[in-house]
């Protein structure tokens, strides 16, 4: 026998095992005794088994099947549910199931093994599952980067983070905003550390004092409305708040209304765009205001109206955004400014890029990009 017509199923027969132990004693993954790896490998080679370079680099597929982690707050947000439906619409086109792991013993767990490949969405550091499961044996494609010290995943599908806070950060000081808050995450994801870190070094750039309060991760809308009314009765010239958790910015309109504070529609009206930041000083597209805080203007003219009632020592307008959109903030009344962080197609993302590692169409150690949209509504839109 020629290794041109040796296959896994003849060393397989040879060695009296299973073709997916095979596979998995000749690349070193799996649960195989050591025993049996040696006998498997033994075979092989007086076989004349010889594996292309894709197969010694990858485990084929052969379960039909990969796995899906979310985070444990997953099944209390919409964001999780769609993304998941999208991995699961488009990994069903390459012949794919999709295997939802449980949080508690997934890392090296049985199902770990019996899948061809990883989807492991906004790994956690101080989530004990990540480091087994990207030490599977298997190809794994984070969605967002894992910052733990464990093995790197074979690829990633990411987002600019940072570049969303910051839109919306420059959206509500367009629209008049002179304090903004923002109510980041608590949590060691990539998602929940870039805009806790962005929060504050946009407003070291800009020489604004951005008011940050770190809520849950997946904070409920009374959780926001708590933290939001503390927040206004002890810093009552905030007058803007950006809400971070998926689903929780109906408890900041609540908060606002409970003290009084109207939600949009009161502040005077800018130029639509936006200017680059610059930290101090006067630059064009920005100014100082009455308060000696430079603001962002579109027109580049340097001027802009200040938020607040008519004895200018308070405002009583309130801008109310959302790092993530979804159907809380559509259906809130004033709908909600949010980034659409677009859920569905994430999914699809991620597991595209998973399925063309495992075919052997993309290389590992890909890391694709991933386009979000700010959506405006009347949450932060002043009238003409």
């Amino acid at each position: 026998m020629t290794s041109r017509t040796v296959t896994l199923l003849d060393v397989a027969r040879a060695a009296g095992v299973s073709k997916s132990t095979v596979s998995d004693a000749l690349q070193g993954s799996g649960r195989v005794a050591e025993a049996t790896r040696n006998r498997v490998r033994a075979v092989a080679e007086e076989l004349g088994y010889r594996p292309n370079s894709a197969a010694r680099r990858l485990r084929r597929s052969s379960t039909g099947a990969i796995g899906l982690h979310l985070p444990q707050t997953a099944t209390r947000l919409d964001y999780y549910m769609n993304l998941a439906f999208g991995a699961v619409a488009r990994a069903q086109e390459e012949g794919f199931d999709v295997v939802l792991l449980a949080p508690e013993g997934a890392a090296g767990g049985p199902v770990a093994s019996r899948v061809d490949g990883l989807l492991v969405i906004d790994p956690e550091v101080d989530d004990s599952a990540v480091p087994g499961l990207l030490d599977a044996g298997v190809p794994v494609v984070t969605g967002e980067r894992y910052l733990g010290p464990s093995a790197a995943p074979t690829g990633a599908v990411v987002c600019d983070n940072a570049a969303s806070l910051t839109a919306l950060l420059d959206h509500v000081t367009e629209r008049g905003a002179r304090r903004p808050a923002v109510l980041a995450p608590a949590g060691t994801s990539a998602w929940a550390t870039a805009l806790r870190t962005t929060a504050a070094s946009w407003g070291q750039e800009l020489g604004v004092d951005v008011a940050l309060r770190t809520v849950p991760f997946a904070a409920t809308p009374g959780e926001a409305e708590e933290t939001t009314l503390a927040l206004l009765r002890a810093d009552p010239a905030v007058d803007a708040v950006i809400c971070a958790p998926d689903g929780a910015a109906p408890g900041v309109l609540r908060a606002a209304a409970t003290l009084g504070r109207t939600v949009g529609g009161a502040s005077a009206r800018t130029g639509e765009g936006s200017a680059s930041a610059h930290a101090g000083g006067t630059t064009p597209g920005h100014a100082a205001d009455g308060t000696g805080i430079p603001v962002r203007t579109a027109d580049g003219t340097g001027t802009h109206p200040r938020a607040a009632d008519e004895t200018g020592t308070r405002p009583r307008t309130l801008l109310v955004a959302s790092c993530v959109d979804g159907t809380a903030t559509r259906s809130a009344e004033p709908p909600v400014t949010a980034v659409d962080l677009r859920p569905a197609a994430y999914g699809r993302a991620c597991a595209e890029l998973l399925c063309d590692i495992l075919a052997g169409r993309t290389e590992p150690d890909t890391v694709r990009r991933h386009a979000w949209a700010l959506e405006t509504r009347a949450s932060t839109v002043t009238p003409a």
